[in-house]
């Protein structure tokens, strides 16, 4: 087995694949957000093992999950626009 190949011997790099971010997002954000509300729910006994912390952690995986879906669609539709721009 040789680690090292001439350029000659490459083959072409493969074109990129196109993936839709929106359902890792939506999968991630929906698992934040129903740990917010368990840990909403047991917020009690969270205190008293000093977990606590918890709380404000799926608050914010929550809410960085649902910036990062906003983000992805609005370049979604970026991405449209210019290709029916260039289609034009």
């Amino acid at each position: 087995m040789r680690f090292w190949l001439s350029e000659s011997e490459r083959r072409p790099d493969p074109a990129p694949a196109r993936a839709d971010a929106r359902k890792a997002l939506f999968a991630g954000t929906l698992a934040w957000l129903v740990a917010f509300v368990v840990s909403l729910i047991t917020r009690a006994q969270l205190a008293a093992a000093g977990l606590e912390w918890f709380v404000w952690a799926a608050a914010i995986g929550t809410g960085i999950g649902v910036v990062g879906l906003v983000v992805v669609q609005l370049l979604r539709r970026r991405v449209a626009r210019q290709e029916r721009r260039s289609s034009d």
